[in-house]
């Protein structure tokens, strides 16, 4: 321990003593990437960061260790890590549709609205939980696809799911990818603003080019989601308690309204909103709402249920916290241009394979970057239009990066499932990995042949 102390000691006194490089900019995006033995060195902070995440070290520590290479590697002083820090932790805390989705969900789960959905569910099914499991699937990638995002779905459902059949890795790996190919291609999510103001095509035709490619990679999730819990053959969790056995099924019905509205607000309200040209169905309207019918609806009075609101938003709140002093820290590995070096490595690859390299890119920048998908794009993108490669080649580059952010400890999805499923976020990469690679795998083999 000693010796890593005095490592890193030495470590952020050089980084005082090596002059800034002139890449070290204020706009990441604009950052170039460096050249020769600089672009190698660039990466090496990201190296370590990972391989000290798998080896179940702290995030925050993996992060530092990381950070403080990269400012002694890129020379970034102390004074930019500190404007780093003070930005990168309120942009993190303004990620509010997720916080208050987490907050919600934890009420309607406190009220036992899921616990009713779930005995319902169980009556009607009997233990063939394979179906519930796609079910599942179904929803995450419907309520992602129409809201376009996946942490503020990931925090409704993930709970349901742990309660009714437990944390099926396969499961889960099925959300995750069910999430990464819907906000990748959503009507309403950044990441298509993006990939359509960078290619100038129109929200439309981007949406109706990706549609065949967003559908098949649902299937595959829900093939995932069905034939794992057929395969463990798991049954549902628990037994139902004195108090639900004593219900009949339309009182069970009335308890689980505040979860059934609030998954139809989670994904029609987007197309409502629309529709009326305002918010009628907004985060402000579905979380007065959904308070209220718990209140009506329940066992909970209307003040357990604001308690269990404010309270539901704890863990969150926490969670984005932290990933925001690691973002910091990724952030100053954007500095030394780490990102571009990564990109302009794909594009040395010959002509017919540049598409999948930057497929590959893509996703490599996400595992580390997750939180922020469209920062990445933003990176990644420019390169693929100025090469004018076809609309469907930069959808899957985008698809791409959102399959990296299912990988990455930062990501807002995977905290969800980390905590909707009760386990730690290195369990859930794990799970993931398999499958995800997988996907990305058919991912390049399209990008290649099409």
């Amino acid at each position: 321990m000693k010796k890593i102390l005095s490592f890193l000691a030495v470590f952020t006194s050089l980084s005082f003593l090596i002059p800034t490089f002139a890449f070290a900019q204020s706009d990441i995006q604009s950052i170039p990437a460096p050249e020769g033995l600089m672009a190698f060195a660039s990466v090496i902070p990201i190296i370590v960061i990972l391989v000290l995440l798998f080896m179940k070290v702290d995030m925050l520590i993996a992060g530092f260790v990381g950070g403080v290479l990269a400012m002694v590697i890129g020379g970034i002083t102390l004074v930019r890590a500190n404007e780093l820090l003070l930005s990168s932790i309120p942009t993190m805390l303004t990620i509010t549709v997720p916080i208050i989705n987490s907050a919600i969900a934890t009420a309607v789960f406190k009220s036992g609205g899921y616990s009713s959905a779930l005995a319902l569910v169980r009556r009607a099914i009997g233990e063939k939980v394979e179906y519930f499991a796609a079910f599942i699937v179904i929803l995450m990638a419907a309520a992602t696809y129409m809201s376009g995002i996946g942490g503020g779905t990931a925090m409704v459902l993930a709970p349901l799911a742990f309660a009714a059949v437990g944390a099926i890795p396969e499961l889960i790996a099925a959300m995750c990818l069910a999430a990464a190919v819907s906000f990748t291609t959503s009507p309403a999510s950044l990441e298509s603003s993006i990939v359509t103001n960078l290619t100038g095509a129109s929200i439309t035709d981007y949406i109706s080019t990706m549609r065949p490619f967003w559908l098949l990679f649902v299937l595959i999730a829900v093939l995932i989601g069905f034939f794992g819990a057929k395969k463990r053959k798991i049954l549902f969790q628990g037994e139902e308690d004195e108090a639900i056995k004593n219900k009949t099924n339309k009182e069970l019905f009335i308890n689980t309204i505040p979860a059934i509205f609030l998954l139809f607000a989670v994904i029609a309200g987007p197309v409502i909103n629309k529709a009326i040209g305002m918010p009628i169905l907004g985060p402000l309207a579905y979380l007065v709402i959904t308070i209220g019918l718990i209140a009506v609806c329940t066992d909970f009075n209307l003040k357990q249920s604001s308690t269990a609101l404010v309270e539901g938003s704890n863990y969150i709140l926490t969670r984005l916290f932290q990933v925001g002093i690691f973002i910091t820290f990724i952030n100053i590995i954007g500095e030394t241009g780490a990102f571009s070096a990564i990109v302009e490595t794909a594009k040395l690859a010959p002509e017919n394979f540049l598409v999948p390299a930057l497929v590959i890119a893509g996703y490599a920048v996400g595992v580390p970057a997750g939180a922020y998908v469209g920062t990445i794009l933003t990176l990644i993108l420019p390169i693929a239009v100025s090469l004018n490669i076809p609309l469907l080649a930069v959808g899957f580059i985008t698809m791409g990066v959102g399959l990296g952010s299912q990988m990455s400890f930062v990501n807002i999805t995977m905290q969800a499932q980390s905590s909707g499923f009760d386990i730690p976020i290195l369990q859930v990469v794990k799970g993931n990995s398999k499958w995800i690679l997988a996907s990305l795998a058919l991912l390049v083999v399209l990008s290649f042949v099409l």
